[in-house]
């Protein structure tokens, strides 16, 4: 039997830290207050999986971090279908007052189901956005979107990805982010990572995204 094939849960599955590594990998880590904006992918949105919690991935992350400073707070903006406008019009005002120190902002998908994406409109948008992120000093996060996602009735949805993610790496390198770059992760070849909506990860894939990210934050904590 493969490893595809066989039942995975949190224990097992090769690509989540166990809640002690990860705590040890952020152990040095200086963030105290985390905040998360966007669309459902900032939200955590998406079908619990067997063998899995059933917790979002930033909720995750935002544990670790407690477990490294007890003190620390978390916000979560993220609404299911908020555009890269929603974004910036409805929840910016939120993040900054909040203060973070360390902000993820996942923003544009929902662009992608406009019968004509106007995408230097979607790029002037997001860098809006993430220009008010950066202005608040926090270490900035982000995800490039995963090829796994399915919708029959935009024939060219993996080009509209590409387009949105090649935004996504442009902006990266304006404002220093840290990236989890999902595109070509092994992940999306799991037939059961998507929900039933054919758009979200499910549980188990919220996992993953959790540990990536504190795998890629930890490459930028200063060590002790």
């Amino acid at each position: 039997m493969t490893t595809a094939a066989k039942a995975l849960t949190e224990e097992t599955d090769p690509f989540c830290l166990s809640p002690a590594r990860a705590a040890r990998l952020l152990a040095g880590a200086p963030w105290r207050r985390f905040a998360v904006a966007g669309d459902s992918l900032a939200a955590g949105t998406g079908d619990p999986s067997p063998g899995y919690a059933n917790v979002p991935w930033a909720e995750r992350v935002a544990g670790v971090l407690r477990g490294v400073r007890p003190e620390s707070a978390y916000l979560n903006t993220g609404t299911i279908g908020a555009t890269a406008a929603d974004t910036l019009a409805r929840q910016m005002d939120e993040i900054v007052a909040f203060g973070p120190d360390l902000l993820h902002v996942s923003c544009g998908a929902n662009d992608l189901f406009r019968r004509r994406p106007d995408f230097d409109l979607v790029e002037r948008t997001a860098r809006q956005v993430f220009e008010l992120a950066a202005g608040t000093g926090a270490r900035l996060t982000t995800f490039t979107l995963g090829r796994a996602f399915d919708v029959p009735a935009i024939p060219d949805f993996p080009q509209r990805v590409r387009t949105l993610n090649d935004i996504t790496l442009r902006l990266v390198g304006e404002y220093d982010m840290v990236l989890v770059d999902m595109w070509d992760h092994p992940l999306n070849a799991r037939p059961d990572l998507l929900s039933a909506d054919r758009i979200h990860f499910s549980t188990s894939g919220q996992a993953v995204l959790a540990s990536e990210m504190v795998k890629a934050l930890a490459g930028v904590v200063d060590p002790a």
